[in-house]
């Protein structure tokens, strides 16, 4: 059943001020004064977030760093949205 626009079902807006861009690289989570630790991959990036992808979501705390593929730094991080497999996380 093909899904249409129109008043009852309305086109989704946006939230982000800037696009995402596709991207595939890896990226690790780091929490507990980085004692813990959990690897991913990122799908999408901008310079204000991610929606980044795991095999497993664990107890994940709302507050992470992460450290991505190519950049040569470890940003915190708060996540704004989870799924099954994939978090939503804004950078501080």
């Amino acid at each position: 059943m093909e899904k249409r626009t129109g008043p009852e079902n309305p086109v989704p807006t946006e939230r982000r001020e800037r696009a995402r861009e596709d991207v595939e690289r890896r990226a690790r989570l780091f929490w507990n004064n980085g004692s813990c630790m959990l690897p991913g991959v990122v799908l999408d990036l901008n310079e204000d977030g991610a929606r980044i992808r795991f095999g497993d979501i664990c107890a994940i705390p709302d507050e992470v760093y992460v450290e991505i593929e190519g950049s040569d730094r470890v940003r915190p991080a708060v996540i704004r949205w989870r799924s099954l497999t994939e978090i939503g996380v804004a950078f501080d």
